[in-house]
């Protein structure tokens, strides 16, 4: 498996069902600015909404014409045909939780103060993948959000002086440390 976050602001993304799996799929394309259009013999109230066009039919293959992404969350026989049709177009297709039918599994997510983690277990097990984004979702510091302004702060000066990439990572320690030096010395009486 190859990770890799997509950039779908503003782009084109089909999902191919539209049943309750469908639409747990839809939240998280929307947030990222995908322009959805779902294709389902019977469509779920949850797609009625702005930013997300229906099409009320069973899969047709010209449908992933113009897609950058696809969603297939349809029964397996369906999924089956928008994965061949995907595939004479060079389209990845998740077909959620139907491993066979899929040539790109979403994994735990967890989103929090512009930082995102996320990680799989190549569709073999995701009731596991969802308890360790709960685990790791209580493990990351409360204050992540400082944690992300100090990063970008010290990236500008990076940048701005040509630190070496081998320099960064000690210098962000350092100034993440500050942020809890300077807590405990306010902290004290």
């Amino acid at each position: 498996m190859y990770p890799v976050f997509l950039k779908l602001d503003g782009r084109p993304v089909l999902v191919v069902g539209g049943g309750p799996v469908a639409a747990g799929k839809l939240e998280g394309l929307l947030a990222a600015g995908a322009k959805v259009t779902v294709v389902a013999p019977e469509i779920r109230p949850e797609f009625e909404r702005v930013g997300v066009s229906r099409r009320r039919r069973a899969f047709e293959p010209h449908d992933l014409d113009g897609m950058w992404w696809v969603v297939a969350a349809a029964p397996p026989e369906v999924n089956e045909q928008v994965v061949a049709a995907a595939e004479r177009r060079q389209l990845f297709v998740n077909a959620v939780d139907d491993p066979p039918n899929a040539t790109a599994y979403l994994g735990g997510v967890v989103r929090r103060d512009g930082v995102t983690v996320a990680f799989s277990t190549a569709g073999r097990a995701p009731a596991l993948a969802g308890l360790m984004r709960e685990a790791l979702d209580a493990w990351l510091p409360q204050d992540l959000a400082e944690w992300m302004t100090a990063a970008e702060e010290i990236r500008k000066t990076w940048k701005q002086d040509g630190v070496p990439m081998e320099e960064r990572r000690p210098q962000l320690l350092e100034t993440l440390n500050r942020l809890y030096e300077e807590r405990r010395l306010q902290a004290r009486p």
